[in-house]
């Protein structure tokens, strides 16, 4: 398969500069502090909190390898590897064994991609030589014919690729392969790309469509879209190859993972591999089901090889899958993942409040899905989706102060139902210093220190702004250049401001996004310009020379009703202003927060406040309070009274920064 001509691509990080007032502190607080804070908790120093024993896993198994290659003869000592986890005995003293969940390894893989991504913005040599002495424990765990992965080093090496459904190898792989491109992106070091390449080798010579390989593919899905990424930067279409079987393989009759496990295949059972998106081949797969992390990163790497390859019917059923999450599966938050019961998607409109799952890791999957679809069709509705993951189902999963995270992002929280409702014990009323299971924290660290790279995207010849962060972004163009520089007070202020200095002589267009609750925008500064709108965006198109336009976009305060099979959103409206979505807390409303009701005609406002560390904007209103009845638990029916008060609502993201308290983002009216 040849290469097509890939002329849409992702900015690169070196050439943007971010200088947005939120986007910066965020990233500069990963830097300072959730980067350390996850180097310690990957070492088992974080006090209090569950340890994660990731790079003691590496140790052991880097011990394992010296031995073997140190002795002719060498029997590893053989432990189960049909466990997801295993914890020791004794905490303080643990034994060179494999410790935690089997996928701890992809835990490194993260911080290693969040390290790369902040250097790129935060030149740091001692946090350079710190990953550098990290990258060197890790590939000393390799084995000679590249294979590394701890769990199968340490437990058992003859049980490798025995068991692609449940035990995470080729996940592991996916992000050592992301961790790697990253940190070699952003430092010219081939070490750990190496590692990863050889690694990905090892899977090429063991999986694959020829005879005597395993016809298999990931369980959990991330090695499709990291391939395609390695293959884009080495050019290598061994690896092309590889990503885009696990796609087309994934699915087929008979069942894989049926092989796998010597299991005979029953009638029709059609329901039996959606949690693993496996149950039909990807381009005949319309409703996104199952465990919603996985079906994001599936679906980004269908969106990856689609361009690549220029699969019409791939990127078709990517359209389908994308319609499906964000018409009928999707919170106002950009939370997906409705049920606790497998992470996963229930049925259509399903979209329960308190229990909600809306994992932080499936917002991220949904902004790469996002990003990807962005570069096979520049149609905005997709950057309107990233842009409320951002600002909602991102930021809301790690607090203001860097140092605890939500697994579970609700839309309403009862502190007493969590600890008492078994139902409900999956969310939390405050956010967790860390998990044993911490997928969320280091996703969110790459995330935000990538950050730049989802601004805009470029071809030779256009700029498109996708988000209005405030940045300087680069681009050669001909024998001279551009550079694009932006400042925003978004999501709070609608005034942009985008100066463009060119050294040109031939016209460059520049698409600016009209967001979906923002069509009512002004601008100035078109003169000269050829101006198009298409899909959500305005095209100008000039030469530039010194050029700035001004974009002012309406901050009204929004109330939003949800589609009336949303059962539990009927007869409640949720706040909205610009991209932000809005809670009320208990700190500023008081308990039994569901006895408040909105008045519709009331006027709405907004006015800054302080909530920790952060100025945000909040939003007031007069509305009222049910009086409670006092005359028994059931009583007659009779006309509710209530009592007027003024009502609070701060952003999503903010909540649960000042204590444990009640929250909804839905209320009634």
């Amino acid at each position: 398969m040849m290469k097509q001509n890939i002329k849409i691509r992702q900015v690169n990080l070196k050439n943007i500069r971010v200088t947005d007032t939120l986007l910066r502190k965020e990233m500069e607080l990963v830097r300072n502090t959730v980067i350390p804070y996850q180097w310690a908790a990957l070492n088992d120093q974080i006090p209090d909190a569950q340890p994660s024993y990731c790079m003691h896993n590496f140790k052991v198994a880097g011990k394992i390898t010296r031995e073997r290659e140190r002795r002719e003869v060498y029997t590893t000592p053989v432990y189960p590897t049909d466990h997801i986890c295993v914890w020791p005995e004794d905490v303080e003293h643990p034994e060179d064994r494999f410790y935690g969940f089997l996928f701890q390894d992809s835990d490194f893989a993260k911080w290693i991609e969040a390290v790369a991504y902040s250097l790129e913005q935060f030149p740091d040599p001692e946090l350079e030589r710190t990953a550098d002495k990290a990258i060197e424990l890790v590939c000393a765990a390799q084995q000679p014919d590249g294979y590394l992965d701890t769990f199968y080093i340490i437990n058992d090496i003859t049980k490798r690729f025995t068991n692609l459904k449940d035990n995470h190898e080729l996940y592991c792989l996916g992000h050592l392969i992301e961790g790697a491109v990253a940190y070699y992106e952003a430092t010219g070091k081939d070490k750990l790309l190496l590692a990863a390449s050889r690694f990905a080798d090892c899977v090429a010579e063991h999986i694959g469509p020829e005879e005597g390989k395993k016809h298999g593919y990931p369980g959990h899905e991330i090695a499709e879209m990291a391939l395609a990424r390695l293959y884009e930067l080495t050019g290598d279409e061994k690896y092309l190859r590889l990503g885009l079987y696990f796609v087309n393989e994934r699915g087929k009759r008979p069942y894989y993972f049926d092989i796998e496990h010597d299991r005979k295949e029953e009638t029709d059972d059609k329901l039996r591999y959606q949690y693993h998106q496996a149950h039909l081949p990807v381009r005949d797969q319309s409703e996104a089901v199952g465990h919603a992390v996985r079906a994001v990163y599936l679906y980004s790497g269908m969106a990856d090889y689609a361009r690549l390859s220029g699969d019409t019917c791939l990127k078709e059923a990517c359209e389908k899958l994308w319609e499906d999450i964000v018409s009928r599966k999707m919170y106002l938050t950009g939370g997906i993942g409705a049920t606790h019961i497998g992470e996963a998607f229930s049925f259509a409109y399903d979209l329960p409040n308190q229990t909600a799952y809306a994992e932080t890791c499936a917002s991220i999957g949904m902004i790469f899905f996002a990003r990807r679809m962005l570069l096979l069709d520049q149609d905005a509705k997709y950057a309107d989706i990233m842009e409320r993951e951002l600002y909602n189902g991102v930021l809301s999963g790690m607090s203001l102060e860097g140092t605890s995270f939500f697994y579970v992002n609700p839309l309403e929280v009862l502190p007493e139902a969590c600890e008492k409702d078994e139902r409900k014990r999956h969310v939390k009323p405050v956010r967790q210093k860390w998990f044993g299971c911490a997928c969320c924290p280091p996703n969110l660290a790459r995330l935000i220190s990538s950050i730049g790279s989802y601004i805009m995207s470029e071809s030779e010849d256009t700029i498109w702004i996708h988000l209005y962060a405030g940045c300087t972004f680069t681009k050669e163009f001909g024998e001279g250049n551009v550079i694009v520089t932006m400042e925003s007070g978004f999501p709070w202020d609608g005034h942009v401001r985008i100066q463009v200095e060119g050294t040109i002589d031939h016209p460059l267009t520049i698409a600016l996004r009209i967001p979906d609750w923002g069509t009512d925008y002004q601008i100035t500064g078109l003169e000269g310009a050829e101006a198009v709108k298409r899909k959500g965006y305005l095209y100008l198109t000039k030469v530039w020379r010194s050029d700035s336009l001004e974009i002012v976009f309406p901050m009204s305060i929004r109330l939003i009703d949800a589609d009336t099979r949303v059962r539990e959103a009927i007869g409640k409206a949720a706040v909205m202003r610009g991209p932000v979505v809005y809670c009320m807390e208990e700190a500023d409303n008081g308990r039994d927060l569901h006895l408040l009701r909105m008045d519709e005609h009331a006027k709405y406002y907004a006015e800054e406040k302080q909530i920790g560390s952060e100025t945000v904007v909040a939003v007031k209103a007069e509305g009222f309070r049910q009086e409670k009845a006092e005359d028994g638990l059931y009583h007659l029916h009779m006309p509710a009274q209530y009592k007027r008060t003024e009502l609070v609502w701060v952003p999503y993201y903010t909540w649960a920064n000042r204590g444990e308290g009640e929250m909804q983002v839905w209320t009634r009216y």
